[in-house]
């Protein structure tokens, strides 16, 4: 197990809490996934805490009875807390489509599983599923609310969080703007003077859709992605894998970029990432109730340093200097500031040279199994440090 607090290396600040740092004793409401993994990860803390085990309302299940939210979140007080809708496939379906009939658009199919397509309309149904919470929560004052319906949307939008920080002086790469097909991405890099980006599908996560494309003077490209593009019936499609794919030949990279245009892609500068043993690193830390807490250094021989695309955790402590670890943690604070109503943030980070940028911020971002900070993970420490915030 890594504890992220780093030995002597604490935050400056704690996070919101009781005094005594007991747990929210209070009902806890959990609108996520029955038996999914994050679910299971909370009944654990609740339960080695000795608290009652959360209510659960499958996402599921609600988007059917809508009933069920407002039944169980009736207790008084409760706190309510709204986890990642996952990758179900039938629930996935079911916001595509509502996010479908919200834009007054059909639907000719539904994605095959892992398919990447149809982004925008599934962000719009998830939208609408988190307008009728928001509208909900605002008529029941008892409910104290982890994170916040307009907050979330927010950071599940990649292109308008970057803007929100960038409006606010939080350090972020460059943004170059949504690309519309590989041409316009070649104009986008010649206006700029650069020969290497990142690509980055606007609704997407778990770095799906994202690609590292570069060029060369010779005439040279690369494209590395989790996108693998499969030829089939009716052209082209693309699937999300665990395994990166490099593409070198030019009519790949069209088929790519000009795909991935379609999701609302756009266009951030590549900012190297510090060098640790044969690989690279970035850093994703936790911030509860505005403070950050536990961090990782997510360390991989390629471009995306994701842990589920078996990279390693490696512990930030034993790798940032004193100048660098004060700017992960100045940049992270002032960062979580921007989201007033969110107890929980996964902010991912690269910082070198006593200088932090925010890459990405994960409104479901403490999903990280065993990382300890003060000797309890993600789940058990936003129990102990949430007091109330307000929808």
């Amino acid at each position: 197990m890594l504890d992220g607090a780093g030995g002597e290396r604490m935050p400056d600040g704690q996070p919101n809490g009781k005094p005594n740092g007991e747990p929210n004793s209070e009902p806890l409401v959990l609108l996520g996934v029955r038996r999914g993994k994050r679910e299971k990860l909370m009944q654990a803390a609740r339960q080695a805490l000795g608290l009652p085990a959360a209510v659960v309302v499958d996402w599921a299940e609600w988007l059917d009875q809508p009933a069920l939210l407002t039944a169980s979140l009736a207790e008084r007080p409760c706190v309510f807390k709204i986890d990642s809708p996952g990758d179900d496939a039938r629930l996935h379906g079911m916001l595509i489509r509502q996010g479908c009939e919200a834009l007054g658009i059909g639907m000719s199919r539904l994605p095959d599983r892992g398919e990447i397509s149809v982004s925008g309309e599934w962000f719009a149904g998830f939208t609408l599923a988190l307008q009728r919470v928001a509208a909900e929560l605002s008529a029941l004052s008892h409910v104290k609310v982890m994170n916040a319906p307009h907050e979330l949307l927010l950071m599940m939008d990649k292109l308008a969080c970057q803007q929100h920080f960038t409006a606010r002086g939080i350090p972020i790469p460059r943004l170059l703007g949504p690309i519309e097909g590989y041409a316009h991405l070649r104009a986008v890099l010649d206006e700029h003077h650069l020969n290497q980006v990142f690509l980055k599908t606007r609704y997407g996560s778990s770095a799906s859709g994202v690609v590292a494309y570069r060029r060369n003077s010779r005439g040279a490209e690369q494209a590395t992605s989790s996108a693998d593009l499969v030829q089939g019936e009716g052209g082209p499609r693309l699937y999300n894998v665990k395994r990166l794919r490099s593409y070198n030949a030019q009519p790949d990279i069209v088929h790519l970029i000009d795909l991935l245009a379609g999701q609302q892609t756009y266009a951030e500068a590549w900012i190297p990432k510090p060098r640790h043993g044969n690989g690279h690193y970035d850093v994703r830390v936790v911030t509860l109730g505005g403070q950050p807490a536990h961090r990782v250094a997510r360390v991989g021989t390629r471009m995306m340093t994701n842990l589920h695309l078996d990279n390693q955790r490696a512990d930030v402590a034993s790798l940032l200097g004193e100048k660098d670890h004060a700017a992960l943690e100045q940049t992270a604070r002032a960062a979580a500031a921007t989201f007033p109503q969110s107890h929980v943030i996964g902010l991912d980070m690269v910082v070198r040279k006593g200088h932090a940028h925010v890459l990405e911020a994960n409104a479901f971002g403490d999903l990280l199994p065993k990382l300890l900070w003060q000797g309890h993970d993600t789940y058990a420490a936003q129990l102990r440090t949430f007091s109330s915030h307000e929808a």
